[in-house]
């Protein structure tokens, strides 16, 4: 889609908010336009900027991420995406959010790949109103694909590993722009090259990665790339 997408991001943790916007960012389709650490920052942020895409915490110091949905006009909350990216998870929250329109829900911690595709799911979803709202009768599968909530796509690391490393390795590979060993990226990300090692070799299983020997004189090397 040529159109890029403008996003507000509603963190109350600063570290948290500065790995999202990497997340974000990333994706050529998407740009930040803001950043809100509070209810009251995001309510005035997102009435200021009008974004087509929220990414929306539920915890935060004033009021929650929810009464931010609640205290938006219905115009405006229908006009944007919001994607939940929250440690809630008790069914409480969720009920209430799909209840205020959210469609898209990330429990943290997540990895990047899980937010590439809710941000590539909205692209599509943003795609598809704004070509029906030029006269074209939408089919099953384009009503399908703006009604239905998502699910997880990636399987959980294994036993030992730990999902938040996983997504600083993952990250780090995808900055990386090109193949890199495990014993380099090791050194970007301050691990030993055995244990990154596990991390890439999880990432190439579920996809998210790829492998490739490079050889030269001895034993060839594994370089690993972000999957694309």
């Amino acid at each position: 889609m040529s159109t890029i997408l403008r996003v507000v991001i509603v963190e109350d943790d600063i570290g948290v908010a500065l790995i999202n916007r990497e997340f974000v960012s990333s994706h050529q389709g998407f740009t930040v336009v803001g950043v809100a650490h509070s209810g009251g920052e995001a309510l005035e942020l997102i009435g200021r900027l009008k974004p087509d895409v929220v990414l929306l915490d539920f915890y935060l110091p004033d009021f929650s991420g929810l009464e931010v949905l609640s205290r938006l006009s219905p115009e405006l909350v229908s006009s944007m995406e919001v994607i939940a990216v929250t440690a809630a998870r008790d069914v409480d929250s969720v009920r209430l959010a799909r209840a205020r329109g959210v469609r898209h829900y990330l429990v943290k911690p997540f990895m990047a790949s899980a937010l590439f595709e809710r941000l590539e799911e909205v692209a599509q979803q943003i795609d598809t109103v704004r070509r029906s709202s030029r006269g074209r009768l939408l089919d099953q599968r384009s009503v399908d694909a703006l009604i239905a909530s998502t699910a997880e796509r990636y399987a959980p690391p294994p036993k030992g590993l730990s999902e938040v490393t996983l997504q600083r390795v993952h990250l780090a590979l995808q900055a990386a722009g090109t193949d890199v060993s495990a014993a380099e990226l090791a050194e970007l990300v301050g691990m030993s090259r055995v244990g990154v090692r596990r991390y890439l070799e999880h990432l190439v299983d579920i996809g998210r990665a790829s492998l490739t020997p490079r050889y030269g004189g001895g034993r060839p090397e594994n370089r690993y790339s972000a999957a694309s």
